[in-house]
């Protein structure tokens, strides 16, 4: 039988080590090896042969995967460390036995679902620019929002020189000095509805995560994480599979 040769960022994303942009970054900055010999970013590698070790740590794949969802709480940031001592997600997952990373982000002031997994493939899927995986928020606003505000957010708005995709938006509850809508949006760029929501002069309570593709956050508590189905995983690699086109 042939040997297998897959490229380096490949394997170190399907071994739980970062997502594949994540690993290209590791190997650009000369903290992954194989065979002793400092690795390059298109380097190939035979499994089971080449020694592969990042940051003096030696790979070795795995079999079983990892996957769960956090209910972040607001104030953690989405970072397994971090140097100026800020409360980390990694700190309410140190029970799942296995070294885990955020799929994408919620900023600090953010909360609710936030996946964890040892998967760089899954990783990839859900985060890639060309996926397009609806992401379900509600958000209080402050004091109201106009029909005009709902249709630019809907519409799409230009934050950091582009565009967004257009979203879905419906109101939730409108009470004294304050509006509780609902956004999906099916791109993930940085701190997206916070953006939109400043270019309309719309101030933002609070933003809560509450479903990616057909998974939802449901009734699990604040700094709780639990396990997800294979049937979840499935819907949410199936949902990232989808040319979706908005």
């Amino acid at each position: 039988m042939a040997d297998i040769q897959v490229r380096l960022q490949k394997y170190l994303s399907e071994c739980g080590v970062a997502s594949r942009r994540k690993a290209e970054e590791l190997i650009a900055a000369g903290r992954v090896k194989v065979n002793g010999k400092p690795a390059s970013i298109g380097d190939k590698i035979t499994v089971g042969k080449d020694t592969v070790v990042v940051a003096g740590k030696k790979i070795i794949k795995t079999k079983k995967k990892t996957y769960i969802m956090l209910h972040k709480p607001r104030g953690y940031i989405t970072t397994l460390n971090d140097e100026m001592g800020r409360k980390c997600v990694a700190e309410l997952v140190e029970d799942v036995g296995t070294r885990i990373y955020p799929v994408g982000r919620l900023d600090r002031d953010s909360e609710g679902l936030l996946l964890m997994t040892d998967d760089g493939e899954f990783a990839n899927a859900m985060t890639h620019p060309t996926k397009h995986v609806p992401k379900t928020y509600r958000v209080t606003i402050r004091p109201s929002i106009t029909e005009d505000q709902i249709t630019a957010l809907t519409t799409g708005i230009e934050i950091d020189g582009r565009l967004t995709m257009p979203s879905e938006v419906r109101v939730l509850e409108r009470g004294e000095g304050r509006v509780v809508i609902e956004i999906i949006i099916y791109e993930g760029r940085n701190r997206q509805i916070r953006k939109m929501c400043e270019a309309l002069g719309l101030e933002v309570a609070r933003l809560k995560r509450t479903q990616i593709g057909s998974v939802k956050l449901g009734m699990l508590k604040t700094g709780d994480w639990r396990n997800l189905t294979d049937e979840e995983v499935h819907k949410l690699m199936t949902a990232a599979s989808l040319d979706r086109k908005k």
